[in-house]
Order: C-alpha cells, then sequence, then structure tokens
C-alpha cells in the first residue's frame, strides 16, 4: 500500500491570537510532509515539547497544519534507502519532527531516510518508544557525565524534577550503573514512586527566595537538571570538586544566576545537552541503551493511552498531572 488512508491527529493555526485548535482527520500519506521513507507508526511519545506545541506556546509549531509528535516507533514500510527494509524496526526523534514537519502522532509517518534509526537488538518498539527522546537525553546525559570522570564511587548524584520522563528514566539508569541517586522534587506523594525507580534519597527542592551563595556545601559528585534557572545555580555550587552536572531543561528559568567561583575553585564542570544529534552519536547512545545503559524498570516509569486520550494527556503535562512517560498506541 503505496499512499494508505489514515488517521491523524493534526493542529491547526488558531484565530487571532487563539492557539492551535487540534483535530482527528483522514488524511493520506501524500499529504505528509516530504520524506523518502514510509513508517508504520506503532507507538509515539508523549513530551513536554508536545504539549507546548498543543497550547501555542513557546512558538513552538510556527507552520500549520502540523501533526504532532516529535518521536515514534514503528515499522519501516517503505524506503529509498535499501537499508531499510520493509518491516525494518526502526525509532525517530528530533530532526524537526513534529514542529518543522509532521511527527508521530498518526498512524503513518514519512521523513528521510537519514534521520531513522534502525533499532538495536533486544529494544522493541513499545520500549523504544518510552525511551524515546527522553530516555535518548537521559542516556546522552549519563554518556557525556562519564566520558568527563563520573564514577559511582565519588559519590551521590543529584536527579532534579524527577517525577519527569527523562528523570525517571535517568534514576532508572545511574541506579542500574551502581549509582547512589537522590531525587529532588516538588511532588511529595511522589516518593514511593521515586524510590521503586531506583532513588535511595528523596528531597524537596531547597528554598532559594534568599539567593544563591556562591558556594554550597559539597555534597553532589553529578547532577542531572532538567529545570535550570536558579535550581541548577544552587546545584552547580553543590558539586564536589570536579563534579560534572548535565543541563537539558529550562522549566524553572532560562536564565542561570550562577558564578564562576565552583568552575575555578572546585574545577566542576557543566555539560550542555543536545539531543538533536549527529546519527552517529545516536547509534552508539541508543546500542548503550540496548546493553549497559539498559533502564529495569519501563513499565514503572510509562503507561500506554489510546489516541483519542491524546489531547487530554498533553493538556495534563503542562498543569503537572503527569508522570513519567506516556506513549499513544497506533498498532
Amino acid at each position: 500500500m503505496e499512499n494508505p488512508t489514515f488517521q491523524a491527529y493534526r493542529l491547526h493555526a488558531g484565530a487571532a491570537d487563539a492557539p492551535p485548535q487540534g483535530r482527528f482527520e483522514s488524511l493520506s500519506a501524500d499529504q505528509l510532509s516530504a520524506g523518502d521513507t514510509l513508517i508504520k507508526v506503532a507507538y509515539a511519545g508523549l513530551n513536554y515539547k508536545d504539549a507546548l506545541a498543543q497550547a501555542g506556546r513557546g512558538g513552538i509549531v510556527r507552520d500549520y497544519p502540523r501533526i504532532g509528535g516529535i518521536d515514534l516507533s514503528g515499522t519501516v514500510v517503505h524506503s529509498a534507502d535499501p537499508a531499510l527494509a520493509p518491516g525494518r524496526e526502526v525509532v525517530v526523534h528530533g530532526f524537526g519532527i513534529g514542529v518543522d514537519c509532521d511527527g508521530g502522532y498518526a498512524e503513518y509517518a514519512r521523513v528521510r531516510h537519514d534521520w531513522v534509526l534502525p533499532l538495536p537488538a533486544g529494544i522493541g518498539l513499545r520500549d523504544a518508544a518510552v525511551l524515546g527522546a527522553a530516555g535518548y537525553t537521559a542516556a546522552l546525559s549519563l554518556h557525556w557525565m562519564e566520558h568527563c570522570g563520573l564514577t559511582p564511587e565519588q559519590g551521590e548524584v543529584l536527579v532534579t524534577g524527577a517525577t519527569g520522563g527523562v528523570a525517571g528514566i535517568a534514576i532508572d539508569i545511574l541506579s542500574q550503573r551502581g549509582y547512589r541517586v537522590c531525587a529532588m522534587t516538588g511532588k511529595p506523594e511522589a516518593e514511593g514512586y521515586l524510590r521503586s525507580l531506583g532513588a535511595q534519597d528523596v528531597i524537596a527542592p531547597p528554598d532559594l527566595s534568599a539567593g544563591i551563595k556562591p558556594l554550597m556545601s559539597a555534597r553532589w559528585a553529578g547532577v542531572v537538571d532538567s529545570v535550570g534557572g536558579k535550581l541548577l545555580a544552587h546545584a552547580l555550587a553543590s558539586l564536589r570538586p570536579d563534579g560534572v552536572a548535565a543541563a537539558f531543561g529550562n522549566a524553572g528559568g532560562a536564565e542561570l544566576p550562577s558564578s564562576v567561583i565552583p568552575f575555578i575553585l572546585r574545577g566542576v564542570k557543566l555539560l550542555g545537552i543536545n539531543a538533536n544529534s549527529p546519527m552517529p552519536l545516536r547509534r552508539l547512545v541508543w546500542n548503550k541503551l540496548a546493553a549497559e545503559y539498559r533502564p529495569a524498570r519501563l513499565d514503572l516509569v510509562s503507561r500506554v493511552i489510546e489516541p483519542r486520550d491524546l489531547p487530554q494527556a498533553l493538556a495534563a503535562m503542562l498543569d503537572r498531572g503527569s508522570i513519567g512517560r506516556s506513549v499513544v498506541r497506533y498498532s
């Protein structure tokens, strides 16, 4: 079937300053964004960026109509790349899918062949979607932190915004690697969940209303930060000598009211994590996700929803009403 008809959840521009309008529509493959590879979508992840796009916040989507979903897993229908044979199980994330071109919230997706990553042995379609951009970001963070010398013997690792999708997978991976993990969350009711993922300690965010000292008591060997802003500055001031922080989020603000003092006096390192990596690095990190970085508790960190529940689930993400990873099932 070269041009199948299928269901998609597509955003349309709102009137004047109104947010975009999401509608379930029947489409054919030739109505999708240009690409030389057609994929039958099995699952697509729900990400904070997708929630922002649905709400029309942050200028995420500029051209409408647009099918959202910044990551997906599925099977190849046909491709211009002979290495992507029909039936090959693949994952796609980044490269602007769901933002600049159509993404995963449909039964089929059409993309460029060089955006498509064949799944490593041992990772199925459901787990690939649960991991998606979030799991890749968590694994990429640890990859670069360990490249900079982080080991379990150096001490405790802090994970901020701990109930988020990236953070939950990071806790799982870190604990499997032998790290002692402290989860930081403003949701005290989530303590049991976080401990079930492998966190040995669960703490509340500090009160930062009085400001941030250039140096705090040195506690953390590493920090996996999804919040940014003042909280990241506080974490940097609390790193041990030669400690390393990986930052990939700005839910707490894009400003970083920090000081050079931790970098000079303690030799700490701050790594910026951009998950829109070149394909060779993606292959390396996904192979780690299938092996030494493989999470053991993806069932705890994830839930599967049906396409009809997608709009409500995305809205709940913006209202702090979701924990872990959600994926929508298409086949």
